[in-house]
């Protein structure tokens, strides 16, 4: 007989949650419960899903063998660790995996593995560089980072999420990397903004630029996924330009610890948070062309 799947829960059941629990539950994971702060925010999914609400973490804890956690921030992870004591999803958790795919601080993947050792439990952080057509598809890049058990035990799960994943060692790393590769990717969108933008300031045709830069030094990933979004001023969001900025954060804080004066980045970060104080900050990060096309925000 078939191997039973075991019963998985989601804390965070946003844009990406949501459609990682429609993706596995398509792939024969019996999706047992789902946990929003927003307790609305859970009901319409648990319905589809048929799955059951939970009004506390420690449910969503008692309800599963695995927990994928899908926050927005240190914050939020925080908060369902309970690092302060409280509701958490730490509470009955031995024998538990927590998959905590948030983009966080490195120091608190590590933090979290130690509180979870505590009660039995384990923990393996699986940052996500990409979207969510990704998430629904099951093509998602993932970044793991754990003890090597902990991955071995949630690798056949997330292969039913990714295309390509990369195992990068102990807690704390994949968020590095995961780090690095949000702080270029929002340089590249804000010098596509810029570029774009002064094309359009100076009379050319931004979709004859963006040919054009296509086929030269100037074209890349955000080229193919944010230029035309940028032209035609659809905002769509994917990755929001909030989170773009606490992204860009995290990079420079890592910079600091390492000594490294990184003024792109640091630059990169100033122009997501003034889209956020413009009130632009739940835009798609491509949103950043509002700043530097001419006749805009």
């Amino acid at each position: 007989m078939p191997e039973e799947k075991p019963r998985i829960a989601f804390a965070g059941v946003g844009r990406m949650g949501a459609n990682m629990a429609r993706r596995l539950k398509e792939r024969g994971y019996p999706i047992v419960a789902l946990y929003d702060p927003v307790t609305q925010a859970a009901l319409p999914l648990a319905q589809e899903l048929g799955a059951t609400a939970s009004p506390t973490l420690a449910g969503l804890t008692a309800a599963a063998e695995v927990i994928f956690t899908v926050v927005p921030d240190d914050a939020a992870m925080r908060a369902v660790f309970a690092t302060g004591g409280g509701d958490s999803l730490l509470t009955g958790a031995e024998g538990r995996l927590f998959i905590n795919c948030a983009t966080v601080t490195p120091g608190l993947h590590a933090e979290i593995e130690v509180l979870a050792a505590r009660v039995g439990a384990r923990t393996l952080e699986a940052c996500m560089a990409s979207s969510i057509t990704q998430a629904r598809e099951g093509t998602l890049y993932l970044m793991c980072a754990g003890a090597p058990e902990a991955f071995e035990r949630a690798e056949p799960i997330l292969r039913e999420l990714s295309a390509s994943m990369r195992y990068l060692g102990a807690a704390g790393r994949a968020a590095q990397v995961k780090a690095l590769v949000n702080m270029v990717m929002n340089i590249n969108t804000a010098g596509l903004a810029e570029g774009l933008g002064l094309g359009a300031a100076l009379g050319l045709d931004v979709a004859t630029l963006r040919e054009v830069f296509s086929q030269t030094g100037a074209a890349s990933r955000v080229l193919e996924t944010d230029g035309e979004d940028m032209q035609n001023r659809d905002h769509l969001c994917f990755f929001s330009a909030a989170h773009a900025a606490k992204d860009s954060g995290i990079a420079l804080a890592l910079a600091e610890q390492a000594g490294l004066c990184l003024p792109l980045a640091a630059a990169t970060k100033a122009q997501y948070e003034a889209m956020v104080k413009r009130g632009f900050g739940e835009l798609d990060k491509s949103g950043i062309a509002e700043l530097t096309f001419p006749g805009r925000g």
